[in-house]
């Protein structure tokens, strides 16, 4: 007679996996977690929206892509959980939004408890840094779409901000500064291109010496940056950049443009940041155009800000006191909504 686990799921193997997270999950809670563990949803008390005059519910949705592959070669799964935050929280935080909660769903071909704990452990540490709490989430196992090594993840993250303050770049002008936040390297886009230019095109193992010391496993899996610290601090002090951009896919080109007027375009001094050693590494080995190289990559960016010189000089001072890394990249010109980068396609 056959039953589900000769069909290649396991339930007591899952309830074991849902207790390992337990601890890691419950680290996350705040006073507003109402703490219904197994429950069949979760349950947030809104009271403190008493504050608000005009709330609107902003939320994400994102994984990581390929990075995972680099994961799995590398047996190494506690920080792709945080790249999995990252890549939520960052979308929401650039709207000025206050992230609340986070949700994810794991999806596998056979459930390794070890393997996936690791992973809901950087879940759990990304949503610590985030400030948000880890409210619920899916296992999946299924052997008829996963190999057993394979998995996929998926994140949901849901926030809130007073109407009014929604930053969405339609007061940008000629003008205003652009600065740029520094990324921890590739974050979580581009892995298709980088695994084809490093372990196709040139053969590369993950134990690859980029120098003294780091290898390349080292600079790949180097988990995406979190800004909630950077914008908090801003926000919390009323200083309000009038756009920000999570420079993702579509790099500089894509992201930019998305939150700036049609009048106006974005100039990029490309030599006005220090670009980290996961570039300078990358671009030695690739023949990549260097406007293509922008429009996939955050060259050391991973989040762009616009303000009015004298709301600058106030952020500036709060982001040297929070220790922030920034650099002023470039300045809004009138034009038809283009982001173009000196050297490339402006001279």
């Amino acid at each position: 007679m056959s039953n589900y686990k000769e069909a290649g799921v396991d339930i007591d193997k899952a309830n074991n996996f849902v207790s390992s997270i337990k601890p890691y999950v419950k680290k996350t809670y705040n006073k507003n977690v109402l703490d219904y563990y197994g429950s069949f949803a979760a349950f947030y008390d809104l009271g403190f929206l008493k504050k608000y005059i005009n709330p609107v519910l902003v939320t994400t949705t994102d994984g990581v892509g390929s990075k995972l592959k680099i994961a799995i070669m590398a047996n190494k799964f506690d920080t792709i959980g945080i790249d999995l935050v990252a890549m939520n929280v960052n979308d929401l935080l650039v709207a000025g939004a206050k992230p609340l909660v986070f949700l994810d769903y794991i999806a596998t071909g056979k459930l390794d408890v070890g393997q996936l704990t690791e992973v809901v452990k950087g879940i759990a540490r990304g949503c610590e840094i985030s400030n948000i709490s880890l409210v619920g989430g899916e296992t999946a196992e299924l052997p008829s779409l996963y190999s057993d090594r394979d998995f996929d993840l998926a994140g949901f993250c849901a926030g809130v901000i007073e109407r009014d303050k929604i930053i969405n770049g339609s007061a940008v002008q000629k003008g205003d500064i652009v600065i740029g936040l520094s990324s921890t390297g590739f974050h979580s886009n581009g892995y298709a291109l980088i695994r084809k230019i490093l372990f196709e095109e040139n053969n590369f193992d993950l134990n690859h010496r980029i120098n003294e010391n780091l290898v390349l496993q080292d600079i790949l899996l180097e988990p995406t940056k979190i800004y909630t610290k950077a914008i908090e601090v801003l926000i919390n002090n009323e200083i309000y950049p009038k756009s920000m951009a999570h420079i993702t896919g579509g790099g500089f080109y894509d992201n930019i443009k998305r939150v700036v007027p049609d009048d106006v375009d974005i100039i990029i001094n490309h030599d006005s940041w220090n670009r980290s050693v996961c570039y300078d590494f990358l671009i030695k080995y690739t023949h990549m155009s260097k406007r293509e190289l922008y429009r996939v990559f955050n060259m050391g960016i991973g989040l762009t800000m616009i303000f009015d010189s004298k709301t600058f000089k106030k952020a500036s001072e709060l982001l040297n006191a929070a220790g922030e890394t920034y650099f002023i990249i470039g300045d809004v010109v009138n034009g038809s909504g283009k982001v173009l980068i000196k050297g490339i396609d402006y001279k």
